[in-house]
Order: structure tokens, then sequence, then C-alpha cells
């Protein structure tokens, strides 16, 4: 399937190829989403089931380093879209990057989740923004992507009401924020403020780059476990409750 988009994209004949499955069967088709990288073919590839909320067919379903390996891809546009504001801000970007000759994968998640007021189309052409933000500069910062983002919002809302200056930034795509400029990244996630945890179900390899020595991840660094989805998400630790802990863990 993986060769055909390929094959499809080379042809240019105006055609936009997609080829979708699991997340974590991208580990049967790497070497042709390697190589539309590599070749500048314009395939999208749609990953569902992208985390250990993919639930009853176990940990040989539950992808935990497969969102890092496929950011390690040169030239490969990896989203891990929020809502649908943020979906349709990710096919946005696809269709571009497609036009322009490069790839793009979208990973996105089985369970259900909320539309969320400060996501936006604009802001996941930016690799990362703020959808929610403090008086004043912040005292911490959650950054989370997918299905994690809404617990970020939520952990954010009840460390408001305790006193505490919180910002919440949606990451959906490493790539396109490294490609901002240096007073964009700034502004976003500034130098001084060193307190730090990103939220997203799926191995911690990278997220260092962005939380820092002071910060934390909310993360899974082991492999899942056969349970409804919604009980392996509680087990590993994805709640607004854990959310809180290592924040509070984080501040001190």
């Amino acid at each position: 399937m993986g060769a055909i988009c390929n094959g499809i994209a080379l042809h240019q004949s105006g055609l936009i190829p997609y080829g979708a499955t699991f997340l974590i069967f991208t580990d049967y088709m790497r070497a042709a989403i390697r190589l539309s990288a590599l070749s500048q073919a314009g395939s999208i590839w749609v990953m569902t089931h992208d985390s250990i909320g993919q639930g009853e067919d176990g940990p040989t379903h539950q992808p935990i380093e497969t969102l890092a390996s496929l950011r390690a891809i040169p030239k490969l546009t990896v989203i891990r879209p929020a809502d649908g504001n943020e979906c349709s801000g990710a096919y946005k970007v696809a269709i571009e990057k497609s036009k322009q000759n490069a790839p793009t994968l979208l990973a996105f998640t089985r369970q259900n989740v909320p539309n969320l007021a400060g996501t936006s189309i604009e802001g996941v052409t930016k690799g990362a923004y703020t959808v929610v933000d403090s008086e004043g500069t912040p005292e911490l910062i959650l950054i989370g992507t997918g299905s994690e983002l809404s617990l970020c919002v939520t952990a954010a809302e009840k460390l408001t009401t305790e006193g505490k200056k919180v910002r919440v930034v949606s990451m959906p795509c490493w790539e396109l924020f490294e490609a901002q400029d240096a007073a964009y990244k700034e502004s976003i996630l500034p130098k001084a403020v060193t307190k730090r945890v990103s939220v997203e179900a799926a191995a911690s390899f990278g997220w260092h780059k962005y939380v820092g020595m002071e910060g934390g991840c909310v993360s899974i660094d082991t492999f899942g476990a056969s349970a409804p989805g919604a009980v392996c998400l509680e087990k590993f630790g994805f709640s607004v409750e854990n959310v809180l802990a290592t924040a509070k863990k984080v501040l001190g």
C-alpha cells in the first residue's frame, strides 16, 4: 500500500494519494514512509488508534515508541491533532505539503475527544501554540498533544483556582514548530519558564528538548496492556489527577 501511494505521488498526475491503517502498523511500512520523505513523494499517511487507548487488542496493537521513531525521519511532517479544529488544520498542512512534494503523517486517536475553545487551524500550521494562558508570565507550562490536550486544559483550570499561573500549549507537530523563527518559539515556550510538563500517551523519548531539566513528562515508557481503552489510560496515568500530581511535583 505504501509503495503504491508513493508511485501515485511520484507519477505527478495531480492525484494526492493517502494510505491509512493503525499507527502501530507503520512498522510494516516504514520503508515506504521513509522513502516518501527521501524521494520527495507527497504521500499522506493517515494513521488511527494512536495510543494505548486502542484498548482490548492489547500491547501488540498499542504504539509506544512509534511517534518518536516517525518524528526521527528527516523531511516527514508528523501531526497529532487534538480535536476537530486541529484535524482540519492537519489536513490543510498535509495537502499543502503534498503539493510541495513532501509527505505528512497524521496520527489520530481511537477514542472520542472534546472540541476545545482555544484550538485553531492556524495554530496547527505553527506546530505549537497557546490554547490557555495566564495573566502575566506563567509559572508552569503544560504541553499536550492529541487526546491528552484536554487533560492539560482541565488540569490548568484546577491549578488556576489554586492561584497558579498556568499556560497550556498544544504541540501537534514538532517539525512545524522547529521551522518557526526564534521570536515565535520564545513567545510560546519562554526560556525563563523552566517548569514544564509534557503530556502525551506515548514514549517520553525526545520530549526533554521541550521540558528541560526541571520539567516532567506524563508518558508511557513500557508496553501497554489489554483492557478497555479508558481503563488502560487511567492505569498508565493519563488522567487529570496524574497531570496535576506531576505538575505540582515540578512546581515543588
